[in-house]
């Protein structure tokens, strides 16, 4: 309950930060594409020995310019991805491997505050804000001569890999920094590095349960490319 008060407030005060109007009004809306790679772990507790599980991202992305504030451009920014998450196990020797594949539908809803060229150059941002997701499926893979490396669990409980996700439902918090190169004729080429920070378990998490905790944390990078929809005259 305290995490989803946490989200609750955020999204509080990402909406307020954007559109509070002290400035200079703005109406520029673009769309566009996104598309990159993520390296996810799961925080389990007790732990289990990872490392980074490499995958993809990519989906469609909407941005609302609505404010300048002195030289800062305040926007709203939507996107709907599909994302790679889960976790790869190793043994000490390295000879066997564990790995799972979850599959996401993801929901950021971002904060945008950039400074620089607001268009025909450069211009740097922040994107943060909370991020909702929902997983519809996973796949596991396993090589060499065992079942990989498993974190030692109370007599009678399951370990990590016998267990399937429980909770489908994600949310958490999400941000990064990145640069919007932009033409005059409202064409934006994006790159930006991101990290999405779960408060929410993958398994079920009372004191019956194998795992305390077991939430993803993501290094996300990725480009996009948006095209102005509406742009503002001045």
């Amino acid at each position: 309950m305290k995490r989803l008060i946490l989200l609750l407030l955020s999204v509080v005060c990402c909406l307020s930060s954007v559109f509070a109007q002290v400035g200079e009004p703005r109406t520029d809306f673009a769309i566009g594409v996104n598309g990159g790679f993520v390296m996810n772990k799961v925080s389990f507790k007790p732990s289990v020995r990872q490392t980074f599980k490499n995958g993809a991202v990519f989906g469609v992305t909407a941005r609302y310019t609505c404010e300048k504030y002195f030289n800062m451009l305040c926007a709203f920014q939507a996107e709907i991805n599909y994302s790679q998450a889960g976790w790869k196990e190793k043994t000490e020797t390295g000879d066997n491997l564990y790995q799972r594949t979850v599959h996401y539908v993801q929901l950021p809803l971002l904060a945008n505050l950039g400074f620089g060229r607001e268009r025909g150059g450069v211009k740097g941002f922040l994107n943060i804000g909370p991020q909702l997701g929902y997983c519809f499926g996973e796949t596991e893979k396993t090589t060499g001569n065992g079942s990989g490396y498993v974190s030692p669990q109370l007599d009678g409980l399951p370990n990590q890999h016998e267990l399937n996700v429980q909770r489908k439902f994600e949310y958490g918090i999400t941000g990064g920094l990145g640069m919007d190169i932009s033409t005059k004729t409202g064409h934006h080429f994006i790159i930006e590095g991101r990290y999405f920070y779960a408060l929410s378990d993958i398994f079920k998490n009372s004191k019956k349960d194998p795992f305390a905790r077991s939430a993803n944390g993501t290094i996300i990078a990725k480009v996009s490319y948006l095209f102005d929809i509406k742009k503002t005259k001045f």
